[in-house]
C-alpha cells in the first residue's frame, strides 16, 4: 500500500489515547517516548483510509535509548467477544516516535483505532 503524505497535523484524540495507553508500559525509553507524544505530529497515513500513521516529533526531542525499531509491548486488539483481530505497533526511529501501525487479520481494513478497553498489553520478550 502506498504511503499518503498529509499536511502535518497534531495527533487526533484516538491516536493520542492509544499511544498513551501503549507507552504507559514500563520499558527502557518509555518515559522519553511518553514525553514525545505532546510534540508528535502526523505526516502521512499508510494508505487511503488507513488509521496507520507516520509521525515526526518536533524539536527539541528528548530521544529514547530505544534507538530504532518497535517498542517492546504486545498490544493485541480484541473484538467485542474478546477474540484477537489484530495488533498495534509503535515504531521508533533514532529515539523518536515514528509510526503507529494497526495490523489486522480481519477481511476489512479497520476504519478507526480501537478503544483502549479492547487493547490487551503484555511486555514483549
Amino acid at each position: 500500500m502506498p504511503i499518503v503524505p498529509v499536511a502535518p497535523r497534531p495527533l487526533n484524540s484516538a491516536e493520542r489515547v492509544v499511544l498513551e495507553h501503549i507507552l504507559a508500559s514500563d520499558f527502557t525509553g518509555s518515559s522519553e517516548l511518553r514525553i514525545q507524544i505532546a510534540q508528535a505530529e502526523v505526516v502521512a497515513t499508510w494508505a487511503p483510509g488507513s488509521v496507520s500513521i507516520d509521525m515526526r516529533v518536533l524539536e527539541p526531542v528528548r530521544r529514547a535509548t530505544l534507538a530504532t525499531g518497535l517498542v517492546p509491548v504486545d498490544a493485541q486488539v480484541l473484538d467485542k467477544q474478546g477474540q484477537y483481530i489484530g495488533e498495534l505497533l509503535v515504531w521508533v526511529e533514532d529515539g523518536a516516535l515514528a509510526g503507529l501501525e494497526y495490523a489486522w487479520i480481519t477481511d476489512e481494513m479497520p476504519t478507526a483505532l480501537p478503544p483502549v478497553e479492547r487493547i490487551r498489553l503484555t511486555p514483549s520478550p
